[in-house]
């Protein structure tokens, strides 16, 4: 299992486009699922990094985590609204874990009030899923190229020029 806390070791690069990106947009992603009838499904999600993993929770009983928890396979993209990909951006490929303990629910729902006001503690999370990343890349544009660095657990990034 790779967890954040690893990517960002094996892949800086993709890391730090990623919390970029994921930091100016307000935390704001697209998380790609994958439906009962197979086709895909996309929805924004605002993931966060916790104690070295990173985090799928949100609102209970959506569509995107009925998915989640019968495949759990997913995409995660950083959102972008500049067509020229000027400031980058990234995508997260992997699996979810459902973590059912609800000290570090309790804990997760403290740091998130004491971060951003938003105050969900001492609900219940009906999911809590932990990523477990099996592929990333982000592009960035560079001297009129693009650059493409991909990362796969294991095998440190590698950059591709177009």
């Amino acid at each position: 299992m790779t967890l954040w806390s690893e990517f960002t070791q094996e892949a800086p690069k993709i890391a730090t486009v990623f919390n970029r990106r994921h930091k100016a947009t307000g935390n704001l992603c697209m998380l790609g699922t994958v439906r009962a009838d197979g086709s895909p499904r996309i929805s924004p999600i605002e993931p966060r990094v916790f104690e070295g993993t990173l985090v799928l929770a949100g609102m209970p009983n959506t569509t995107k985590f009925k998915d989640l928890a019968r495949d759990p396979r997913f995409c995660l993209h950083t959102a972008t609204v500049d067509t020229m990909v000027g400031d980058g951006d990234a995508k997260l490929f992997g699996t979810v874990t459902d973590l059912p303990d609800k000290e570090v629910h309790a804990r997760f729902a403290q740091e998130l009030f004491e971060e951003s006001g938003f105050d969900i503690r001492g609900m219940e999370f009906d999911h809590f899923y932990i990523a477990d990343l099996t592929g990333a890349s982000c592009v960035e544009i560079g001297d009129d190229k693009l650059a493409i660095t991909i990362w796969k657990p294991g095998q440190g990034e590698r950059v591709v020029r177009k």
